[in-house]
Protein backbone atom coordinates (compact mmCIF):
# COMPACT_ATOMS: atom_id res chain seq x y z
CA UNK A 1 0.00 0.00 0.00
CA UNK A 2 1.23 3.41 -1.11
CA UNK A 3 1.03 6.32 1.34
CA UNK A 4 -1.47 8.42 -0.89
CA UNK A 5 -3.62 5.07 -1.74
CA UNK A 6 -7.12 3.75 0.24
CA UNK A 7 -6.16 -0.14 1.22
CA UNK A 8 -7.15 -2.54 -1.49
CA UNK A 9 -9.17 -4.05 0.62
CA UNK A 10 -11.47 -0.56 1.11
CA UNK A 11 -14.06 -1.03 -1.79
CA UNK A 12 -16.58 0.89 -3.07
CA UNK A 13 -19.91 -1.27 -3.56
CA UNK A 14 -21.05 1.24 -6.22
CA UNK A 15 -24.38 2.31 -4.00
CA UNK A 16 -22.39 4.99 -1.86
CA UNK A 17 -21.19 1.96 0.61
CA UNK A 18 -17.88 0.87 1.36
CA UNK A 19 -16.46 -2.44 2.58
CA UNK A 20 -13.97 -3.78 4.11
CA UNK A 21 -12.86 -7.21 3.74
CA UNK A 22 -16.62 -8.03 3.09
CA UNK A 23 -17.92 -5.67 6.27
CA UNK A 24 -19.79 -2.45 5.82
CA UNK A 25 -17.35 0.44 6.56
CA UNK A 26 -17.96 4.78 6.63
CA UNK A 27 -15.03 6.81 6.00
CA UNK A 28 -15.52 10.17 8.84
CA UNK A 29 -12.89 12.77 9.19
CA UNK A 30 -11.63 12.02 13.12
CA UNK A 31 -12.48 15.69 13.70
CA UNK A 32 -15.85 15.08 13.35
CA UNK A 33 -15.81 12.06 15.65
CA UNK A 34 -13.96 14.49 18.47
CA UNK A 35 -16.45 17.08 17.56
CA UNK A 36 -18.99 14.73 18.75
CA UNK A 37 -17.10 13.50 21.38
CA UNK A 38 -16.15 17.04 23.00
CA UNK A 39 -20.09 17.68 22.88
CA UNK A 40 -21.14 14.64 24.70
CA UNK A 41 -18.48 15.54 27.20
CA UNK A 42 -20.05 18.95 27.90
CA UNK A 43 -23.21 17.22 28.39
CA UNK A 44 -22.34 14.02 30.68
CA UNK A 45 -19.32 15.00 31.62
CA UNK A 46 -16.45 12.33 32.78
CA UNK A 47 -19.36 9.46 31.76
CA UNK A 48 -19.06 10.46 28.28
CA UNK A 49 -15.75 7.65 27.78
CA UNK A 50 -17.93 4.83 29.11
CA UNK A 51 -20.34 6.20 26.01
CA UNK A 52 -17.45 6.38 24.02
CA UNK A 53 -15.86 2.88 24.89
CA UNK A 54 -19.61 1.40 24.46
CA UNK A 55 -19.20 2.50 20.71
CA UNK A 56 -16.02 1.25 20.37
CA UNK A 57 -16.35 -2.46 22.37
CA UNK A 58 -19.74 -2.70 19.60
CA UNK A 59 -17.81 -1.92 16.33
CA UNK A 60 -14.93 -3.64 17.73
CA UNK A 61 -17.39 -6.82 18.55
CA UNK A 62 -18.67 -6.99 15.21
CA UNK A 63 -15.30 -6.72 13.09
CA UNK A 64 -14.00 -9.72 15.42
CA UNK A 65 -17.03 -11.66 14.43
CA UNK A 66 -15.39 -12.37 10.81
CA UNK A 67 -12.18 -13.13 12.49
CA UNK A 68 -11.07 -16.89 13.69
CA UNK A 69 -8.31 -18.48 14.63
CA UNK A 70 -6.40 -18.70 17.71
CA UNK A 71 -5.97 -15.47 20.02
CA UNK A 72 -2.70 -14.28 18.74
CA UNK A 73 -3.98 -14.73 14.94
CA UNK A 74 -7.32 -12.73 15.99
CA UNK A 75 -5.11 -10.41 18.04
CA UNK A 76 -2.74 -9.91 15.21
CA UNK A 77 -5.35 -9.47 12.65
CA UNK A 78 -7.31 -6.70 14.17
CA UNK A 79 -4.32 -5.07 14.97
CA UNK A 80 -3.25 -4.90 11.29
CA UNK A 81 -6.61 -4.07 10.52
CA UNK A 82 -6.51 -1.24 13.00
CA UNK A 83 -3.65 0.64 10.70
CA UNK A 84 -5.00 -0.34 7.44
CA UNK A 85 -8.82 1.83 8.26
CA UNK A 86 -6.41 4.70 9.42
CA UNK A 87 -6.53 4.22 13.49
CA UNK A 88 -3.09 4.64 14.20
CA UNK A 89 -0.10 2.55 13.96
CA UNK A 90 -1.29 -0.51 16.21
CA UNK A 91 1.90 -2.44 18.23
CA UNK A 92 1.16 -5.68 20.57
CA UNK A 93 2.87 -5.34 23.64
CA UNK A 94 1.69 -8.16 25.11
CA UNK A 95 -0.50 -11.09 24.84
CA UNK A 96 -0.83 -13.24 28.22
CA UNK A 97 -3.37 -15.32 29.91
CA UNK A 98 -4.68 -12.54 31.91
CA UNK A 99 -3.70 -9.26 29.90
CA UNK A 100 -3.48 -7.81 27.03
CA UNK A 101 -1.46 -4.80 26.48
CA UNK A 102 -1.20 -2.63 23.13
CA UNK A 103 0.37 0.79 22.35
CA UNK A 104 -0.77 3.15 19.07
CA UNK A 105 1.26 5.46 17.18
CA UNK A 106 -0.66 8.34 15.46
CA UNK A 107 -3.99 8.03 16.92
CA UNK A 108 -6.01 10.03 14.62
CA UNK A 109 -7.98 10.47 17.63
CA UNK A 110 -5.72 11.70 19.89
CA UNK A 111 -4.45 14.32 17.06
CA UNK A 112 -7.76 15.91 16.29
CA UNK A 113 -8.64 15.93 20.18
CA UNK A 114 -5.45 18.13 20.95
CA UNK A 115 -3.76 18.91 24.48
CA UNK A 116 -5.86 17.20 27.28
CA UNK A 117 -5.16 16.41 30.58
CA UNK A 118 -6.87 12.37 30.98
CA UNK A 119 -7.01 10.38 28.08
CA UNK A 120 -9.22 10.93 24.88
CA UNK A 121 -8.91 7.68 23.23
CA UNK A 122 -12.25 5.90 24.08
CA UNK A 123 -13.15 4.51 21.24
CA UNK A 124 -10.02 3.00 20.70
CA UNK A 125 -10.18 1.56 24.17
CA UNK A 126 -13.73 0.00 23.88
CA UNK A 127 -12.30 -2.00 20.48
CA UNK A 128 -9.67 -3.24 22.52
CA UNK A 129 -11.39 -4.28 25.25
CA UNK A 130 -13.62 -6.16 23.82
CA UNK A 131 -10.56 -7.41 21.65
CA UNK A 132 -9.15 -8.59 25.29
CA UNK A 133 -12.08 -10.41 26.11
CA UNK A 134 -12.42 -12.74 23.00
CA UNK A 135 -8.43 -13.33 23.54
CA UNK A 136 -8.35 -14.09 26.29
CA UNK A 137 -11.52 -15.80 27.03
CA UNK A 138 -13.17 -13.54 30.06
CA UNK A 139 -14.32 -10.35 30.77
CA UNK A 140 -11.72 -7.58 30.53
CA UNK A 141 -11.27 -3.92 31.05
CA UNK A 142 -9.24 -2.00 29.41
CA UNK A 143 -7.69 1.61 30.44
CA UNK A 144 -5.85 3.93 28.11
CA UNK A 145 -2.60 4.22 30.51
CA UNK A 146 -0.51 6.67 27.97
CA UNK A 147 -2.23 9.39 25.78
CA UNK A 148 -0.39 11.13 23.16
CA UNK A 149 -3.49 13.77 23.56
CA UNK A 150 -1.57 14.55 27.34
CA UNK A 151 1.71 14.45 25.25
CA UNK A 152 2.91 10.77 25.55
CA UNK A 153 4.30 9.59 22.74
CA UNK A 154 2.29 6.85 21.90
CA UNK A 155 -1.36 5.89 23.30
CA UNK A 156 -0.84 2.71 25.72
CA UNK A 157 -3.80 0.57 26.75
CA UNK A 158 -3.56 -2.43 29.17
CA UNK A 159 -6.93 -4.54 29.59
CA UNK A 160 -6.86 -7.09 32.02
CA UNK A 161 -9.47 -10.05 32.94
CA UNK A 162 -11.40 -8.70 35.44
Amino acid sequence: MTADRVPSRVEADGAGGLTYQGSCYLLVRPETLVALQKAVEAVLGERAAACLAAGGRAGGGTALQALEGAAEEIVARLLAMGGEIGWGAFALERLGSDELVVSVRNSPFARAYGAAVTPVCHLTRGVLERLAEVALGAPAVATETACAATGAPACRFVARVR
